[in-house]
């Protein structure tokens, strides 16, 4: 008698899909670093867990991905169509034995009155019981009306458990128990102590990237241990097992293979702002990624083309000044016409010079401006970007994106060519983005890659002209 394969957590749950939604009342209710917890806490029991972050943000993905051991994956109305969203959770879910999605501010914030693109509205497209975080310093009966409240708004939202935050001891808890359970249908799965130890580190850009906080690893098994204590993890599972099967529409043709492209992408302490998507989508396009450490390499490695993302280069601006030689040879590889794509943090490594708290430090300087951070934001918040029919990447649908920087750039010359006018938003100087010089295009704006209007297919359009070209 053969004896039967003991199922694995694919074969026992790829096919569902059992997913949760893991909201709040309000923005800082402690979200985040619940969700941390329970991904951490989660793998440390043996589960395959796929994270998901609503919006744009780069930084808890860092986080969550750390914490799961697989990467977290951004899901955005904004610069995702709905069908697309679908895809990229279905692709990613396939085989995870639960999947929590985090959304951004609280359950029914959004930009549009009518709530199309809120986290209400991304629970209801993934067809994700909902999980409500509530901070509950301060409140006692109160906590009742709260939930009731936010069942009554949209009845399509099932709100299938609450976890409540920041409690100020077990008579707290116990008061908070009594009132949900005499009051409302909604299981109470977590009660989480006021625990200044369970807290990341925070700057002007939000979380400190957990590719740079020393120790970041010990920090999250930490607070996956807390958590654990602290909710009950099979009650949360059992509530990502009762959402229904998930169907996402099929995936667009693959586009042929092409030639295998070797693409630097710089990636260390100082830059780190990729979506994960993004990778995917360029490795599916043959390109060999290459590793660029800004911090300690001291030579350009044989490349066919440059990334440079978001990051924090006035945190590192003196350990960048100082790798002079590999600052020497990436402007001088740009001028001789590699191309380049930079974002944000990107643009400020590649202008001449970074102030930031009264220190001047030299960067690349191939971008004949200077960089200067301020104490306040100067662009935030999504972004729309036309073409100006000046870009060589030849672009001609407008763009969403976002936009988050502390930082101006100034003294560009007058007769700058710009690839977008901004539309909404703030970008280089309150009218345009994406200065172009040589085959490099620079920005302060995010766009995603993926998809039929992102960065990565004309991009790598114009890398496999460079190097046709090259080549004769």
């Amino acid at each position: 008698m053969n004896q039967q394969a003991i199922p694995t957590d694919s074969d026992k749950r790829g096919a569902q899909m059992p997913r949760v939604f893991i909201s709040a009342g309000h923005k800082s209710s402690g979200k985040t670093t619940l969700t941390l917890g329970l991904c951490a806490a989660l793998h440390a029991r043996g589960h395959v867990v796929q994270s998901f972050k609503k919006g744009p943000d780069y930084i808890d993905p860092l986080w969550l991905g750390m914490a799961a051991q697989r990467p977290c994956y951004n899901l955005d109305f904004h610069m995702m169509q709905r069908d697309e969203i679908e895809r990229q959770f279905a692709r990613a879910a396939t085989g995870a034995r639960i999947s929590l999605i985090e959304g951004n501010k609280g359950l029914y914030d959004g930009l549009d009155l009518d709530g199309s693109n809120s986290n209400a509205a991304l629970a209801k497209l993934l067809g994700a019981p909902v999980v409500l975080v509530v901070d509950a310093r301060g409140m006692t009966r109160g906590v009742a009306p709260l939930i009731l409240g936010y069942q009554a708004f949209d009845r399509d939202i099932r709100i299938a458990g609450v976890i409540l935050n920041n409690l100020g001891g077990s008579r707290h808890e116990s008061k908070l128990r009594a009132v949900i359970e005499h009051y409302t249908d909604v299981e109470v799965i977590g009660a989480v102590q006021h625990d200044p130890g369970m807290q990341i580190a925070e700057r002007h850009l939000g979380l400190v990237p957990a590719n740079e906080q020393e120790g970041a690893r010990r920090r999250i098994a930490r607070v996956g241990e807390r958590v654990a204590a602290q909710v009950d993890l099979d009650r949360l599972l059992a509530i990502g097992d009762s959402a229904a099967a998930f169907s996402a529409p099929p995936p667009p043709v693959p586009a042929a293979a092409s030639e295998r492209l070797r693409i630097g992408i710089a990636h260390d302490q100082a830059f780190g702002f990729y979506y994960a998507e993004d990778l995917d989508s360029l490795r599916a396009a043959n390109v060999e990624l290459v590793d660029i450490d800004t911090l300690q390499a001291h030579a350009l490695p044989e490349i066919d083309g440059l990334i440079i993302g978001g990051g924090f280069p006035e945190m590192f601006m003196a350990e960048l000044e100082g790798n002079a030689t590999l600052r020497a040879q990436i402007r001088n590889a740009i001028e001789a016409g590699l191309p380049t794509y930079a974002e944000c943090g990107g643009l400020m490594y590649l202008s001449r010079s970074l102030t930031w708290q009264g220190a001047t430090r030299q960067m690349v300087g191939v971008v004949p401006g200077d960089t200067v951070m301020h104490e306040r934001p100067v662009g935030r918040g999504y972004a729309r970007l036309q073409p100006t029919g000046d870009d060589r990447w030849q672009e001609t649908d407008a763009i969403s994106a976002h936009e988050f920087h502390y930082s101006s750039l100034e003294n560009l010359p007058p007769d700058s060519i710009y690839a977008y006018q901004v539309k909404r938003g703030h970008g280089i100087d309150g009218e345009h983005d994406g200065y172009q010089q040589y085959n490099l295009l620079a920005g302060y704006v995010h766009r995603r890659g993926s998809g039929a209007q992102g960065w990565i297919a004309p991009f790598l359009n114009q890398v496999r002209a460079h190097k046709t070209h090259a080549a004769d």
